[in-house]
C-alpha cells in the first residue's frame, strides 16, 4: 500500500490546487496532468488492483459494492481523504459532495461505466448530490474528498 500512497501523493497535491466549483475545468486539468493512459496512471491502476487482490483495498461491504478508506485526511499531503470503491453493476448510497469529489475510474470487467463514462477523471461539483452508479460491468474508483467532507444519506 505504501507504493500506492507514493503514486497518489502528486495527485493529492494537485487536487488541492483545483476548485470543484468548475468540474469541467478540473477534469481538463486532471486529464492533462494525469491522463488515464499515461505511464503514471497505469502504475496507479496496477498498484490499486494489486492492493484489491491482496485484500488491503475495498475490503468492506457487500460482494457487488466493496469500499475502504485508503488515506485519512490527516495523512494526506493535499488535505484530502482518499477512498476507494469497487462496484459491480450497482448504485451506491446517496451522498452530497460538500467540497466536491475527484474520481479516478478504472473499468475492470465488461463495458463498465461510472456515471455513464469509462476510464477517466470525473469531478463532482461542490454541493452536488448523487447515487454513484456503475453499469455494464465492474469498476474500481479512487476518489479524493477535499477536507474529507462528504454528507451521507
Amino acid at each position: 500500500m505504501s507504493e500506492l500512497k507514493t503514486l497518489l501523493d502528486p495527485i493529492s497535491k494537485f487536487v488541492a490546487t483545483l476548485d470543484a466549483s468548475d468540474p469541467q475545468r478540473c477534469e481538463q486539468a486532471l486529464n492533462a496532468q494525469f491522463a488515464p493512459n499515461s505511464d503514471a496512471v497505469k502504475k496507479i491502476r496496477e498498484a490499486a488492483f494489486a492492493a484489491l487482490a491482496a485484500g488491503t483495498l475495498c475490503n468492506r461491504g457487500e460482494a457487488n459494492l466493496k469500499y475502504s478508506r485508503f488515506e485519512k485526511l490527516e495523512a494526506n499531503p493535499g488535505g484530502c481523504s482518499i477512498d476507494a470503491v469497487y462496484m459491480d453493476d450497482v448504485a451506491g448510497p446517496a451522498h452530497t459532495h460538500t467540497n466536491g469529489e475527484f474520481c479516478l475510474c478504472f473499468a475492470d470487467r465488461g463495458e463498465a461505466t461510472f456515471e455513464d463514462r469509462r476510464d477517466t477523471w470525473i469531478v463532482m461539483a461542490k454541493g452536488s448530490r448523487h447515487f454513484p452508479t456503475v453499469k455494464n460491468g465492474r469498476m474500481l474508483i479512487l476518489y479524493w474528498l477535499p477536507a474529507g467532507a462528504v454528507a451521507w444519506g
